[in-house]
């Protein structure tokens, strides 16, 4: 009886695990496809990759996208950062419910709705303030640091939740000062948090597609813009390169933040 539930366990842990990963493996076979039709295997061959890096549009596309990505979430970072602050250690400010309640909204609000409701404030901002003077790489940023703090801010408040103030008190009596304290004890010890929010609002920001629709510009479109318009007319191995090589650099990231994550917590194990 034993063995068959272990078998029938096996069995849904690898069905699972097909059923997820088995259409990126998939995808990235099929990005060494010789042939141009995707559903159709030509042999293996690197000529789509060749032609992925002498396509300008793309190139542009996953420039923009990368501006935009690391610049909005090193502004998310911040401003999640203080919000997680705010929230979990002044906890009995006036309007506390209501700022965490707006906060968390942008979690739970559907896209559609975000995108909309930022185009109106950059519609609204350039008719009362003349600011922003077109729709650019600059409002794309905005919006995506917009919903990018929120996570921040989650994971920020999750990790000071555990962090043993006690650390802090012992650095305040030792002679430090306050703003000593956050740099050089408080952002250490919180230090996952902070980079796995970097990272999640760096990955939310390259793959969102439809709030970047509302609020960007003509001279401002993304790598999922650019995709997306070019499978209206027809997917071809050169999309499949293009995945395969973000995939690649997010596994990349994803990897160094454990790194460090794990680095940062054999260092907190060998401190006791």
């Amino acid at each position: 009886m034993s063995r068959r539930i272990t078998l029938f366990r096996a069995a849904a842990l690898a069905f699972g695990f097909s059923f997820l990963y088995a259409p990126i493996a998939l995808l990235v076979a099929y990005s060494f496809n010789a042939s141009r039709l995707v559903a159709v295997w030509g042999g293996w061959s690197l000529y789509w990759y060749g032609e992925l890096i002498r396509n300008d549009k793309f190139g542009a596309a996953a420039w923009n996208s990368l501006r935009i990505a690391v610049m909005a979430a090193t502004v998310a970072l911040v401003l999640g950062t203080c919000a997680g602050f705010a929230i979990e250690r002044f906890a009995r400010f006036r309007g506390r419910a209501v700022f965490g309640f707006m906060l968390l909204a942008p979690l739970v609000v559907p896209e559609v709705i975000l995108g909309l409701s930022l185009l109106l404030l950059f519609v609204a901002s350039q008719a009362w303030l003349g600011w922003p003077a077109n729709r650019g790489l600059v409002t794309v940023t905005i919006a995506h640091a917009t919903f990018g703090c929120c996570f921040v801010a989650v994971l920020v408040r999750a990790q000071l939740a555990g962090f043993d103030r006690a650390l802090e008190e012992a650095a305040l009596d030792l002679g430090a000062r306050p703003f000593g304290v956050l740099w050089r004890v408080t952002l250490p010890g919180i230090g996952p948090a902070l980079v796995s929010g970097w990272l999640l609002a760096f990955t939310l920001s390259l793959d969102d597609l439809v709030v970047a629709s509302f609020v960007s510009g003509p001279s401002a479109t993304t790598l999922p813009m650019a995709v997306y318009s070019s499978v209206r007319i027809g997917v071809t191995p050169e999309i499949n390169a293009l995945a395969t090589v973000f995939l690649g650099v997010v596994i990349l990231l994803v990897t160094l933040a454990f790194s460090l994550i794990a680095r940062q917590e054999r260092r907190r194990l060998a401190g006791r």
